[in-house]
């Protein structure tokens, strides 16, 4: 049996196992709202992201930790699944055909993938040239893509963890009302050895976090006590 299904095969299991005691995380951190985040979770371990206070977006890139060429693709996971939404079940593949990682809970329900990172360019086309100097997850990114040796040219379309976006009827996104609540998690089984990039998402001109950024926690679990 393959390494990535043996992983996937430990996904399963996991769905129908008891909920995790956060007490047994072997890493913990909280990211302080509009900061950023990375660290590396091991094949077989789950990473946990809680939101904290409801309604914050939380913009997350997956890189292979041993080649970061090969990174999270929307693309590929919209089409494997055959929806537009990042939800319990998703395989989160990667830009070679490879599953990165396995959503295995949520307790939101909704996550997305197609509305992309904030930058300050498009902060300006959107709100208005004052707005212009406000950092934005792009930004975020970039500071956490240069520790592991990635430039601004490996940023990619990430997904929104925690953010609510309808697709309307004519195909346009709209950036909507969070629907997750305090202490809402979504738990992420790594397939393989992943990089994990997080922006805490510090917009505060859309309702993407009800105008207030606020901070969320991370947790990682080694397999053997999830």
């Amino acid at each position: 049996m393959s390494s990535t299904v043996t992983t996937l095969a430990t996904a399963s299991a996991f769905f129908a196992a008891p909920v995790i005691d956060p007490d047994k995380a072997i890493y913990e951190f909280i990211i302080p709202a509009n900061k950023p985040w990375s660290h590396i979770v091991e094949k077989g371990q789950i990473l946990r992201i809680i939101d904290l206070e409801g309604q914050q977006a939380v913009d997350t890139l997956f890189y292979n930790a041993h080649d970061t060429s090969e990174r999270y693709s929307a693309q590929d996971t919209i089409l494997t699944q055959g929806g537009p939404y990042v939800t319990t079940g998703t395989r989160l593949m990667s830009n070679e055909g490879n599953v990165l990682g396995v959503v295995v809970a949520d307790s939101c329900g909704r996550h997305d993938t197609s509305a992309g990172a904030c930058s300050c360019e498009a902060n300006t086309a959107r709100f208005g040239h004052h707005t212009r100097y406000m950092h934005a997850c792009r930004e975020n990114f970039l500071i956490e893509v240069a520790k592991h040796d990635m430039t601004k040219r490996d940023i990619v379309p990430n997904i929104n963890f925690f953010m609510n976006v309808p697709i309307e009827p004519d195909g346009r996104l709209a950036i909507v009302d969070g629907v997750s609540s305090p202490g809402d998690y979504v738990d992420v089984l790594a397939a393989t050895d992943i990089i994990a990039v997080i922006s805490n998402c510090p917009q505060i001109n859309n309702p993407c976090n009800g105008f207030n950024p606020t901070p969320v926690k991370v947790l990682i679990f080694d397999p053997a006590i999830a």
